[in-house]
């Protein structure tokens, strides 16, 4: 009897541990096997191309969420976060790295010749040379010259940016003597472009016809410029004396805002800058705010900079110059106004990148070859219109 009661025992304990080791299996989490995520071969973007995280994925064993868009704005290794959910619909992360590259060679603005006074031996730094991320390009001449000797030398240009893209340009080095002169002879006639003929070729439907004015203009008889058929008039607000000067209003502005408003002619306003960082744009934009207020401005205000002269001193990127001017139309808008970018039609082709504000073209001439956007055009600084006395800049707004 006793060893039947030992057999039961032993039997009831078998089936207990039984029992256990299968409640342990079936209560035992099974082993997560892990998403299979297949990335593109290559592995780099280049500098400010638009793409998404998804974008270097091959292939993923789930789905893709939060597809975030990648800043290519610097240049170098970025490390990027994949969100996405398992087979499970669980959300996991996964990260992993990308290289943002440069492969534009800086500009170099130079024709095939360049004259230099004897003995100047500062001129390599007025020889536009710039580049699209770096904000100084190491820029030289290679070959032997002599700013001490006059001569024409032939030499070459060479800009090498930071990720080791090289641009170079042959070109003559004409240093010459300086010599006294008493001045041009040329009796040409100066030529003038007439309002009345440039309302005949391009008024229609589409097409406003304006002028853009500041002191230069001296005291406007804006009733007159009106019945001549002026649409708009463009108001320079003021500029800024240097990087570190200061404000100056232009001292006609607030009289010709005034007397366009009083003839219902609409405004619009440009501010001529010297800004050398995002900071000081906005505190231009800032100031241009405090000027216009009590008026109401009908058209966008411009930002106008044009320190291509001194542009390598400026140690800007044409992205960095950019940033520079968005940051002023930014403001801008903040606080409700239209703002637009003015820009010759070269620098708009060469420097200038894209943005998503209106163009102001300036590109005198009575066709313009410009392929980019705009909504304005300056087509001309001679202008001559009854109303004002010597020349003034007329322009042609699209409306279409």
């Amino acid at each position: 009897m006793k060893k039947k009661i030992i057999i039961v025992v032993a039997i009831l304990v078998a089936i207990a541990i039984l029992i256990g080791v299968f409640v342990a299996i079936k209560h035992t989490p099974k082993k997560e096997e892990p998403t299979r995520i297949v990335f593109k071969e290559n592995l780099e973007v280049a500098f400010l191309e638009d793409v998404k995280v998804s974008d270097f994925v091959s292939e993923i064993d789930g789905e893709i969420i939060d597809d975030e868009v990648v800043d290519t704005t610097e240049v170098g290794p970025k490390t990027l976060t994949l969100n996405y959910l398992d087979k499970n619909g669980k959300k996991k992360t996964h990260t992993f790295d990308i290289n943002v590259v440069d492969n534009v060679e800086p500009l170099i603005w130079l024709s095939s010749s360049y004259n230099v006074k004897k003995g100047n031996k500062n001129f390599i730094n007025k020889i536009l040379c710039g580049d699209n991320a770096d904000n100084k390009p190491n820029c030289y001449i290679e070959g032997e010259y002599d700013v001490n000797k006059v001569g024409k030398y032939k030499v070459t240009f060479k800009a090498v940016d930071k990720s080791g893209n090289v641009a170079t340009h042959p070109f003559t080095l004409n240093v010459y003597e300086p010599t006294s002169s008493s001045g041009s002879d040329s009796t040409s006639p100066k030529v003038h472009t007439k309002f009345s003929d440039v309302i005949k070729e391009y008024k229609n439907d589409q097409t406003k016809i304006g002028l853009d004015v500041s002191r230069w203009q001296g005291d406007i008889d804006f009733k007159k410029i009106k019945d001549a058929g002026a649409e708009f008039v463009i108001i320079r607000v003021g500029t800024k004396i240097g990087t570190d000067g200061d404000y100056a209003l232009d001292s006609k502005f607030k009289r010709n805002i005034t007397e366009a408003k009083k003839y219902g002619i609409p405004v619009g306003l440009y501010f001529y800058s010297y800004a050398d960082s995002k900071e000081m744009a906005i505190a231009d934009a800032e100031w241009v705010i405090d000027q216009i207020k009590g008026y109401d401005i009908d058209l966008p205000i411009a930002f106008d900079w044009e320190q291509w002269n001194y542009f390598n001193e400026y140690e800007l990127s044409f992205y960095g110059l950019t940033s520079v001017g968005v940051a002023f139309m930014d403001r801008l808008k903040e606080e409700g106004y239209d703002a637009m970018l003015y820009g010759s039609k070269v620098y708009l082709e060469s420097m200038w990148m894209k943005i998503s504000y209106p163009t102001w073209l300036a590109h005198y001439t009575s066709k313009t070859n410009y392929k980019g956007d705009y909504l304005l055009w300056q087509m001309c600084s001679n202008g001559q219109i009854d109303g004002i006395n010597g020349d003034v800049d007329i322009d042609i707004m699209y409306t279409g």
